[in-house]
């Protein structure tokens, strides 16, 4: 290898090593902020972990008492301090990738101070992502998206980052989703649990143009789950009864097993219908059955159920309908009468074109060999009617005996 190419990889190495040191530092090191009105203030180095959502400093004097301040994303929240560290947690988790104020107020028995930091996301602006959104589907899956912001050059990749809890370690995504430039656009999660406590995303980018802002939200996992359909639906009827009963099982998800936690909507329609014919639709609240009482036994029907969360950490949003489960009897009489009809109408065709072939073909009269009359019990002579007839009388005479003669004649 050439002096000048192994100046050249060195160049390279030097310019990855780089890149890569600015996008673990925009990821790991907290942010800091000093408060500049006074040479030595009583609290300094005011230090945010964002990843934990803990506000920490240093205090040269025993205050007896420390009170944080927070404002960010159009919210504001006051909580106490322990250890001098504040702890943002709950309800009081913001996004901080539009700058935020913390501020954190001692109080002595003669005095009190204040210490207030402002902290703003550093690179250029509408570099960062957009319409970062998430759904978690089939219970374990989840798929996270994003595009590209505005103003981020040409060579912006990106890199997202997330815990599922606050007692959980950050960990970068494993399968990105890409586009056609092989920029990350989005990730793909398996194995993935539904816990209590707020989930964190953080997306960074990096470029050899400038720098790019960083973009965080926090999502409670629950309210973008897609429910699954529920399972086992099941009807049985009774034609005395002249009732169905329909059951089902709730839907499954990875975080709670509480019946309660549901409602259903059940939907049933004919069957064989062009356009679907809705006849009957209901909600359910807790309960997985249903008595559908004086159905039409002449009928099919299509039953399909969804479900929807209430009460509990469950989605409200309506999931994804079971397979349509099929109950009840067709139209017995209309089908037997289509049946007989068409019958009819085959065999009266069959015949007629078999006589017209035996007609045609001369097959008619060795089938059907005409009858012969029954012979006279007189000498086999048919009947003849008497007005049709004379009698011409001859006699004769022979040595031993006269014999009367009769002649008929036509």
């Amino acid at each position: 290898m050439t002096p000048w190419e192994e100046e050249m990889l060195a160049c390279l190495g030097l310019i990855f090593m780089t890149q890569w040191l600015l996008l673990v530092a925009q990821t790991y090191v907290d942010w800091q902020c000093t408060d500049l009105e006074m040479p030595e203030p009583p609290i300094r180095n005011l230090t945010l972990n964002p990843w934990k959502m803990e506000l920490s400093w240093i205090s040269s004097t025993n205050f007896t008492e420390y009170e944080c301040f927070v404002a960010a994303d159009n919210e504001k929240a006051i909580i106490k301090a322990e250890d001098m560290t504040c702890i943002f947690d709950g309800n009081l988790l913001f996004p901080l990738h539009n700058g935020a104020i913390f501020s954190v107020t001692a109080v002595d028995i003669n005095s009190t101070y204040s210490s207030t930091c402002s902290c703003i996301p550093r690179g250029m602006k509408g570099s960062a992502i957009e319409n970062f959104s998430c759904v978690i589907y089939n219970v374990s899956l989840m798929n996270c998206t994003w595009q590209a912001g505005r103003n981020a050059p040409e060579d912006t990749q990106y890199f997202l980052y997330w815990k599922n809890s606050r007692d959980d370690n950050e960990t970068e995504c494993e399968l990105y989703i890409k586009d056609e430039n092989g920029r990350h656009m989005g990730c793909r999660f398996q194995n993935v649990m539904i816990k209590d406590k707020t989930a964190y995303f953080m997306v960074n980018g990096s470029s050899n143009v400038s720098q790019i802002r960083f973009y965080d939200k926090y999502i409670e996992l629950y309210t973008v789950e897609k429910l699954m359909p529920p399972s086992d639906v099941t009807v049985k009827c009774d034609k005395n009864q002249n009732d169905c009963i329909i059951q089902w099982q709730r839907p499954q998800i990875s975080h709670l097993d509480i019946d309660k936690c549901f409602k259903y909507e059940v939907k049933i329609t004919y069957k064989g219908n062009s356009a679907e014919e809705v006849i009957h639709t209901f909600t359910k609240e807790n309960e997985r059955s249903h008595i559908l009482q004086s159905y039409n036994m002449g009928k099919k029907y299509l039953v399909k159920i969804r479900a929807a969360g209430q009460y509990c950490s469950v989605n409200n949003a309506w999931g994804e309908w079971s397979a349509a489960v099929e109950f009840g009897n067709e139209d017995i009489f209309s089908s037997s009468a289509w049946i007989l009809s068409v019958v009819a109408v085959a065999i009266f065709f069959v015949a007629f074109f078999t006589v017209l072939f035996c007609k045609r073909t001369h097959y008619w009269k060795t089938a059907f060999p005409k009858v012969p009359k029954p012979k006279n019990p007189f000498n086999g002579q048919p009947d003849i009617n008497p007005e049709l007839m004379e009698c011409k009388m001859q006699s004769i005479t022979s040595e031993n005996e006269q014999i009367l003669v009769a002649e008929l004649v036509k």
